[in-house]
C-alpha cells in the first residue's frame, strides 16, 4: 500500500485539489457543537482536510504513509503537526484527542487490520471523545471491480484493496462505540488524471 500512495502523490501531487471533502465540512460543524479542541486525522494525505480543521481553530495532528504527501502538507502549513508513517504503527505521540476524523482510509484494509486500527484509535481518544469516519459504500460505481480478496473487498487497482461498506457492516465494526449518526453523502472530487467523479460515501459519527 505504501508504494501505491507514494507513487501516486509523487506523480500527481495535490490529486484532489485544495478544497476539503464535503464530509470534512460536515464533521467540522459537528465537532464545533461538542467540546473538541484536539483532532487526530489518520491518513491525512497532503493536508486538504487537516488544513480545513486547523483554519477554524482546531489543534490538528495528521498521520500519513506517503513521504511525498507529508512533504507537500508541511510546506503548506505552520499549524498542523504531521507524522510520517503508517496508521498501523499508531500511536506516534502520547496525546489523547477529543476527536478523530478519518477520510477514506479504513476501507483500505482487510477485516483484521481494520479492527486493529479502530482499537488504536479508541486508545488515543479521550473518554466521551468523538469519531467521524468516512468510507466507500457498496453503492460506489467501482463496487465489484477487480479481484475479490474478502467479502465486499476487492483489489480495484494493483496494490490497492478496497472494502465497500453496507450500513449494517459499518455499524457492526463500530460496535464498541456509541453510534450517534450514520448516513451517506455525495462527495464530488477531482481525480487528477482520471477527471471529475462523484463518490457516494458512508459516514459514521460515534462517541467513545
Amino acid at each position: 500500500m505504501n508504494n501505491f500512495w507514494e507513487e501516486r502523490f509523487y506523480e500527481e501531487g495535490k490529486i484532489w485539489g485544495d478544497s476539503p471533502s464535503l464530509t470534512a465540512v460536515y464533521a467540522i460543524e459537528l465537532f464545533k457543537k461538542t467540546v473538541v479542541h484536539k483532532v487526530l486525522i489518520p491518513g491525512s494525505g497532503y493536508g486538504r482536510n487537516a488544513e480545513a480543521f486547523a483554519r477554524v481553530g482546531f489543534e490538528v495532528t495528521g498521520i500519513e504513509i506517503s513521504k511525498t504527501a507529508v512533504s507537500i502538507a508541511r510546506h503548506g502549513s505552520s499549524k498542523v503537526q504531521y507524522h510520517y508513517g503508517s496508521i498501523q504503527d499508531m500511536p506516534f505521540d502520547n496525546l489523547v484527542y477529543d476527536g478523530i476524523y478519518c477520510f477514506n482510509v479504513l476501507h483500505l484494509f482487510r477485516k483484521n487490520d481494520r479492527m486493529t486500527f479502530l482499537q488504536r484509535c479508541r486508545e488515543q481518544l479521550k473518554d466521551n471523545g468523538v469519531m467521524f469516519f468516512v468510507v466507500f459504500s457498496d453503492k460506489e460505481s467501482s463496487y465489484g471491480t477487480g479481484r475479490m480478496v474478502e467479502e465486499n473487498t476487492f483489489e480495484s487497482k494493483p496494490g490497492r484493496e478496497v472494502h465497500y461498506y453496507t450500513e449494517e457492516d459499518l455499524i457492526s465494526e463500530f460496535s464498541d462505540f456509541k453510534n450517534i449518526e450514520t448516513g451517506t453523502m455525495e462527495d464530488p472530487e477531482e481525480h487528477g488524471k482520471e477527471g471529475r467523479h462523484i463518490h457516494l460515501l458512508r459516514y459514521i459519527y460515534a462517541r467513545k
